[in-house]
């Protein structure tokens, strides 16, 4: 990505995140999407074990529903931090990581 490219305007849209980017692309991508891709290391560990077909669903999962963002802070020029409705907030999306996330509508 490149240096110069930034983020313009991020709005919550529906059930995702919208995002016009200064080189006149804009992007769109589900809050489940993004809660999926979260790339913090427990996500990433918990990615790389096969599914339990056994698990049961925590009172924590059942409480948030739908994954929605509490709160979205900016993490220096590069990044947000979104706190989930889940409660996880440890994950640091960077902007191109929202970039590949979002798909392009122009």
């Amino acid at each position: 990505m490149s240096e110069s490219l930034k983020p313009l305007a991020l709005r919550r849209e529906g059930d995702g995140l919208a995002i016009d980017w200064s080189d006149g692309v804009r992007t769109f991508a589900t809050w489940r999407t993004i809660r999926k891709s979260c790339p913090c290391a427990s996500c990433n560990e918990a990615r790389q074990k096969p599914a339990d077909p056994f698990k049961l669903v925590s009172d924590v999962e059942v409480a948030a529903g739908s994954p929605q963002p509490e709160q979205m802070a900016a993490r220096g020029l590069y990044a947000y931090q979104i706190t989930w409705n889940d409660g996880h907030d440890t994950g640091i999306f960077t902007l191109e990581l929202l970039r590949q996330l979002g798909q392009a509508s122009t």
